[in-house]
C-alpha cells in the first residue's frame, strides 16, 4: 500500500471521527451541565467521554504514556477547580483540550529546566540525546509496515506541524477548534496543517525508498 493511500485513509478516519464527535460533544455539553449542577456521577461520564481523546493528544506532545496519563489527570483536576467559570451551553471539550495543552507546555518547560540543571551537574563528554520519540514509548500499530512508516514520519515532524496535523487530521477537530486549543489564528492552523501534510508525504516517500 502506498504512502498516499495510507494518508488518505488516515484523513478519512479523521473525518469519520469528526462526524462521530459532533454527537459526543453534544453529550459532553449535557454532562458538563449536570456536573456543574453538582451531580458527582456526571464527572465520571465526562471523563469517559473526553479522557481517551485527551490522552492521545497529550501523548503526541510528551511522548511518554505514564506522564500523559498523569497530565490528563491534572487536566481534569484543573477543570474541576475552574468549573464555576463554565459558560452554560458551551462545549467543554475544546476547553479541556486548551487546559491539557497548557498543562503539557508547563510540564515541558519544567522538564527542560530539569534536564538543563542535570547537564550542568554532570560533566558529560557525549552530546545529549535527541528527543525524537523513537524510544520505549513507541507503540505497535496495525501490523502494516506502511502504517508504521506513517507513524514514524508523523513523529519526525516539527512539533508545531505535528500538533496541527494530529488535531485536525487525526482527531478530527475543526480548524477553529484547533486554533482555540492552540491559542493561534485559524490561518496559522491551516498553514501548519498544510505544511505538516506536505512534509509528511516527503517523509513517507523517504521511508518507502529505504525499504
Amino acid at each position: 500500500m502506498s504512502g498516499s493511500r495510507v494518508l488518505g485513509r488516515l484523513w478519512r478516519r479523521g473525518a469519520d471521527r469528526a462526524r462521530a464527535e459532533i454527537t459526543t460533544n453534544r453529550d459532553a455539553i449535557a454532562v458538563m451541565e449536570r456536573y456543574c449542577e453538582g451531580e458527582v456521577a456526571a464527572f465520571r461520564e465526562l471523563y469517559a467521554l473526553a479522557a481517551p481523546r485527551l490522552f492521545a493528544y497529550v501523548l503526541c506532545l510528551v511522548r511518554d504514556r505514564e506522564l500523559s496519563a498523569e497530565l490528563v489527570q491534572q487536566t481534569f483536576l484543573k477543570l474541576h477547580k475552574a468549573r464555576a467559570s463554565y459558560v452554560s451551553g458551551a462545549d467543554p471539550v475544546p476547553w479541556l483540550y486548551t487546559i491539557a495543552h497548557r498543562t503539557c507546555l508547563d510540564e515541558l518547560r519544567r522538564s527542560r529546566v530539569r534536564h538543563a540543571a542535570t547537564r550542568e551537574r554532570r560533566e558529560l563528554d557525549e552530546p545529549p540525546a535527541l528527543i525524537d520519540g523513537s524510544s520505549e514509548t513507541a507503540q505497535p500499530t496495525y501490523g502494516e509496515r506502511t502504517i508504521d512508516s506513517l507513524l514514524r514520519a508523523l513523529d519526525q515532524l516539527p512539533e508545531k506541524l505535528r500538533v496541527a496535523v494530529v488535531l485536525t487530521k487525526v482527531q478530527g477537530n475543526s480548524i477553529a477548534q484547533a486554533a482555540a486549543i492552540l491559542g493561534v489564528t485559524t490561518a496559522t492552523v491551516k498553514l501548519r496543517a498544510h505544511r505538516g501534510y506536505v512534509k509528511l508525504r516527503e517523509l513517507m516517500r523517504e521511508h518507502e525508498d529505504d525499504r
